[in-house]
């Protein structure tokens, strides 16, 4: 339904993850009988959650051990972990860092050249240890380190930016990346993203893509919302592109997962993206409270280095468990953000949802009140739903 605007301009209301809900059916299982596993590429995974690729979140040892866990984590190379052997003095900086001082030592601190033999030691020691070696790429990285990558093997190439389209405009100068090109190229599966659109999504697939991700802006560190004043709702987003893969595989026999990317916080923002159409999540803060977490409780948007705008933020998110307690459990506080496995399951067998095809079939409402309904006392007191 468009809403008249101006005269000259109409909208179409759009909603965010706060703002649905998911609904009952007829029927209820025990969560123990909730299948999560989904498919990325050739890499078959219990948990339909990706740790993002951004350097407070993701090092080798995070890789490792989200896999280990039976989920996933992207190492981003373009960061610090493949611009210095040691990133550690460096993000000691960043985190003591105060406040003022965050954009301009970012800046300092990226403009430090990427070492393909970074790029190639990374991946090595992540699948020396038997972690899963899904990393990180801009377009522009891409073309300069994609051969890189190949030869060293990694598992899983996510090519990210802002917004990626197959119809990009560069100056004369630049060559601007081939996506379709660099997909059939590449030895291993590429996930695409980031998108907001069916049409953007179908292209995407068109051109090959693995998987692809979907929001722009909803990230707790991101500030492209702010500064640029582009993005779509998450609910709306991943509905809309969930409906491309589908038709895409009606049309064409092949299914490409969908993976909503950024804004989400605790396991009923995870169960309401799924519920949306998404087959997976990618979320950066919720492991960011990680104590494995190269992020020492600070988190930043992977965005972060540009010599012109301060592409992200740095915000305190403090360390409250472990990887295992803030994937599978047991939960040490009442806020949601803790057995975000356990959350999941939970909800589909509240709904009867025996898989992650039947959990994008549950019925969803409008609900902006679904998370102040009748949580007075919990605001009041800063407990759980009221924090």
């Amino acid at each position: 339904m468009n809403i008249q605007l101006g005269r000259g301009k109409t909208a179409r209301r759009a909603y965010g993850i706060d703002e649905i809900a998911l609904v009952p059916g007829p029927k209820t299982l025990d969560p123990e009988l909730a299948n999560t596993q989904w498919t990325l590429g050739n890499i078959e995974r219990e948990i339909p959650i990706i740790a993002s690729a951004m350097d407070g979140v993701i090092d080798v040892r995070m890789a490792v051990e989200l896999a280990k866990l039976g989920a996933l984590g992207v190492l981003n190379l373009e960061g610090i972990q493949t611009r210095y052997e040691d990133p550690n003095p460096v993000l000691d900086r960043i985190t003591s860092v105060g406040k003022a001082e965050f954009v301009p030592l970012m800046q300092e601190v990226y403009s430090q050249p990427v070492q393909p033999a970074l790029i190639q030691k990374r991946i090595a020691d992540i699948k020396a240890q038997g972690g899963i070696a899904a990393v990180s790429l801009t377009p522009l990285g891409a073309a300069k380190y994609g051969q890189t990558v190949a030869e060293a093997q990694a598992d899983l190439v996510f090519v990210q930016a802002t917004v990626v389209s197959t119809n990009h405009l560069s100056p004369e100068s630049v060559t601007p990346l081939n996506l379709a090109s660099f997909c059939e190229q590449m030895p291993m599966p590429v996930i695409l993203g980031n998108c907001v659109t069916y049409d953007v999504t179908l292209d995407l697939m068109k051109a090959g893509a693995a998987g692809v991700l979907v929001g722009i802006g909803p990230g707790a560190a991101c500030t492209s919302r702010g500064v640029l004043g582009v993005g779509i709702p998450q609910a709306t987003a991943v509905s809309d592109c969930a409906a491309a893969r589908d038709n895409y595989q009606r049309e064409t026999g092949h299914y490409v997962p969908v993976i909503a990317d950024g804004g989400l916080i605790t396991g009923g923002d995870i169960c309401k993206s799924i519920a949306s159409g998404a087959d997976a999540v990618m979320i950066g803060s919720p492991f960011a409270r990680a104590a494995e977490a190269p992020g020492r409780g600070f988190h930043w948007g992977m965005a972060t280095p540009s010599p012109v705008l301060p592409r992200g933020t740095r915000i305190q998110v403090g360390t409250t468990g472990s990887l295992q307690q803030i994937l599978r459990g047991p939960a040490q506080l009442d806020d949601g953000t803790h057995n975000l496995l356990g959350a999941l399951k939970t909800s589909m067998g509240t709904l009867g949802a025996k898989d992650i095809k039947d959990m994008q079939q549950v019925e969803v409402v409008i609900a902006p009140s679904l998370l102040t309904e009748g949580k007075v006392y919990q605001k009041a007191q800063q407990l759980g739903m009221g924090k």
